[in-house]
C-alpha cells in the first residue's frame, strides 16, 4: 500500500512536467511579468546608492563589478533556494489552488504591500538615514559588500517574493523556473551594469554625473523605495481584481 505522501509526490511529478513555453498563461507570459517586477525593483536605493558611491572611488570599475557580482549572486542563490525548496514543497503538499484562490491571494498580498508602502512613507526620514549609512559603508570589499547588502535585503524583498510566487505557482518546469529567476536578477542589476558601463567608458569624466545621481538617490531614496512597494501593491491588486471579475 502506498504511503500517505504518494499523492503529494504525484502532484510534484506532474508539476515538474512543466508548461509549454508557447502555451497561453505559460512561461512566455511570465517573462514579461518577472522582468517588469525586476526592472521596478532595480531602482531600490539600498542597492543603487552604494554602487554610485563605489563608481566615484578609486579602482571604480573593479569595485562596481565586484559589487554587482555580489548582489546578483546572493539574490539569485536566495531565490533558487526559496523557489526549489520551500516553494516546491508547499505546492507539492497542498492541492493546486483554484484561480479564484490565487486572485484572492493576490489581493491580500497587494493590500499588504500598500500597508508596507505607507509605513515606508511615514518612516521615510529614518529610512533615508539608513540609506545614507549604507553609502558610508561602501568603502569595504566590493563583492562582500554586495553580498552582504543582498543578504540583509532578501528577507524583506517583497517584489522578489511576489515574482517567486508567480514563478512557482505557474507549474513551469524547473529549468524554466531557474531561467525566470535569472531573468529577474538580470533586470534587478541592470542599473548597476549601466553605472559600470558609464564609469568604464567615460572614466573620470563621468564622476560629476555619477556624483549628481548619488546625491539625488540620497535625497529621494526613501520616497523611491516607498513608490516601488506601492507600485507592486497596486499591480497585485489590479491583477487580482481583474482576475476575479473575469473569472
Amino acid at each position: 500500500m502506498e504511503g500517505a505522501g504518494a499523492p503529494a509526490r504525484a502532484r510534484l511529478r506532474d508539476r515538474r512536467k512543466g508548461l509549454p513555453l508557447c502555451q497561453p498563461g505559460g512561461v512566455f507570459d511570465l517573462i514579461i511579468l518577472v522582468v517588469s517586477i525586476g526592472v521596478v525593483d532595480s531602482l531600490n536605493p539600498s542597492t543603487v546608492g552604494p554602487a554610485l558611491y563605489l563608481a566615484t572611488a578609486e579602482s571604480a570599475q573593479r569595485r562596481v563589478a565586484g559589487y554587482t557580482l555580489g548582489v546578483f549572486g546572493v539574490y539569485l542563490l536566495g531565490g533558487v533556494l526559496v523557489a526549489l525548496g520551500p516553494g516546491q514543497l508547499l505546492f507539492a503538499v497542498l492541492p493546486r489552488p483554484s484561480d479564484s484562490a490565487k486572485h484572492v491571494l493576490e489581493l491580500g498580498l497587494g493590500a499588504g504591500a500598500l500597508g508596507l508602502a505607507a509605513g515606508l512613507w511615514f518612516g521615510r526620514d529614518r529610512v533615508q538615514r539608513t540609506i545614507r549609512r549604507g553609502d558610508q559603508r561602501s568603502a569595504g570589499a566590493s563583492v562582500a559588500l554586495g553580498a552582504g547588502i543582498s543578504a540583509i535585503e532578501l528577507p524583506t524583498a517583497f517584489p522578489y517574493f511576489a515574482a517567486i510566487a508567480a514563478i512557482v505557482g505557474s507549474g513551469a518546469a524547473l529549468p524554466a523556473q531557474i531561467g525566470l529567476l535569472f531573468l529577474f536578477n538580470a533586470a534587478f542589476v541592470a542599473p548597476l551594469l549601466v553605472i559600470l558601463v558609464i564609469r568604464s567608458w567615460a572614466g573620470r569624466r563621468a564622476e560629476r554625473m555619477l556624483l549628481s545621481w548619488r546625491g539625488w538617490f540620497q535625497r529621494r531614496g526613501a520616497v523611491i523605495l516607498a513608490a516601488i512597494v506601492l507600485a507592486a501593491g497596486v499591480a497585485l491588486i489590479a491583477i487580482g481584481a481583474v482576475g476575479l471579475a473575469t473569472g
